[in-house]
């Protein structure tokens, strides 16, 4: 049976959270390989609304093992407050059924206290940041002075390595003209919150490697989209990791070879948050209704996502950057009731037509979309669960975008509800 990667083929928030509980029935371990709290993923389930950041979608599901690896930056108060937040949802999480990488990066208080410092002092060059301090933390990690999650096992070393970490941040807040941070304090608070994250800390890269002997399934989910890859995205309004399907390896210890099939979750418009380029944004009557009808908010920061029109473009472009095999379509019952619909197949620049997004800032600016006209259908396709449930001018809106992105579709996903899936291929089948 495959291993199957999910990523997000867009901008983030494209419904990954319900996609990946839905495939998590299949799976055994559903593992998070990259981003921190800063990803958030709505999942409904009978009804009931369960919202993650840290945790992975697969721990609202009995009999699964949820895996934190390396590659996150975890910040080990959030994480336990959620933990908190779904037991009271009857969830119930222990060491039998989460595990935390060994050298998994934590997240502290001095991360997020620069990352809202650094945007406060941007203005209007910020980046749009959520200020949980993923970035710094991740700097701290390629600086090599991170605090790990094995560094909690061994309080006698551990004093000198925040030493080390504040050294550079001590630096910084000088700089901007803030007090400088105490060791005592950090060293006190991590003490104290270490036999809490202690139990679920294990050598992962060991753990998954038993697992795929034993042939087990395992579930590989992203956090943010592959637009927001630190490498391959719309920089700099990216992410600080990457969030393309090769990552799914590297930040979980195991190697590229079991990776088997990578899904690319789509969303059948287009939305944003934050700042940074989005060449088919409507900021008209049109993108509102979308925002309205597809209850665009962010899971994390509640701000308004910003809507466009599918930008077939762009998504081609991740397809092959990120090694997307094929493609799960959501929020296919927005666009219910739209007498015209279009989609993005290229752009112009400077006079110029080109097939993709360029990597400058300035040229990213600067491009205007070409769009092709298709027509809309008026019944509802909320809650089909196949193809025979969805209208004809449906079918052929789904059909275009496939020859567009030049992947074929695996899921349609047309409401909130884990059920109202149309499966065309099982990526785990592959």
């Amino acid at each position: 049976m495959a291993n199957v990667v999910v990523v997000g083929s867009q901008w983030g928030d494209e419904g990954k959270g319900k996609i990946v509980d839905w495939l998590s029935e299949r799976a055994d371990v559903v593992v998070r390989f990259q981003g921190g709290h800063n990803a958030g993923h709505t999942l409904v389930i009978d009804g009931v609304t369960y919202k993650l950041s840290a945790l992975p979608s697969g721990i609202v599901r009995g009999g699964k093992l949820s895996v934190i690896g390396n590659g996150v930056v975890l910040d080990p108060w959030a994480l336990l407050a959620e933990i908190e937040s779904i037991a009271e949802q009857g969830v119930d999480v222990s060491h039998e059924n989460l595990r935390i990488a060994e050298n998994t990066t934590l997240i502290l208080p001095i991360h997020s206290e620069l990352d809202n410092l650094r945007e406060a002092a941007a203005g209007k060059g910020k980046i749009g940041t959520t200020g949980r301090g993923i970035g710094p933390a991740y700097e701290d990690k390629v600086g090599r002075r991170s605090i790990r999650a094995m560094d909690l096992a061994n309080l006698d070393s551990l004093g000198a390595k925040i030493e080390r970490a504040l050294k550079h941040h001590n630096a910084l807040r000088r700089g901007m003209g803030e007090p400088e941070v105490e060791a005592g304090p950090l060293f006190d608070a991590l003490s104290e919150i270490a036999p809490r994250i202690l139990p679920y800390v294990v050598p992962v890269w060991s753990l998954l490697d038993g697992a795929r002997r034993e042939g087990k399934r395992i579930l590989f989910e992203g956090a943010q989209g592959a637009l927001l890859d630190i490498d391959h995205g719309t920089y700099p309004y990216v992410t600080s990791s990457n969030t393309v399907g090769a990552q799914a390896a590297t930040g979980s210890g195991i190697g590229p070879g079991a990776i088997d099939y990578v899904l690319g979750i789509t969303k059948a418009y287009t939305t944003r948050v934050g700042m940074g380029p989005f060449p088919t944004e409507l900021e008209d009557a049109v993108g509102q209704r979308l925002g309205e009808r597809g209850r665009e908010f962010g899971t994390v920061t509640g701000r308004q996502r910003r809507c466009g029109w599918f930008d077939a473009a762009l998504v081609r472009q991740t397809i092959k950057v990120a090694g997307i095999n094929g493609i799960a379509l959501t929020k296919l019952d927005v666009l219910d009731g739209f007498e015209e619909l279009k989609v993005c197949t290229g752009y112009e620049l400077d006079g110029n037509r080109i097939d993709h997004l360029p990597a400058a800032e300035g040229a990213q600016a600067r491009v205007k979309p070409i769009y092709e006209s298709l027509e809309g259908w008026s019944q509802s396709t909320e809650a089909a669960r196949s193809w025979a449930e969805l209208p004809a001018q449906c079918v052929k809106y789904v059909k275009r975008i496939e020859e567009l992105i030049e992947a074929p579709v695996a899921l349609l996903s047309t409401s909130p509800e884990r059920d109202d899936t149309i499966l065309v291929h099982d990526p785990f089948q592959d």
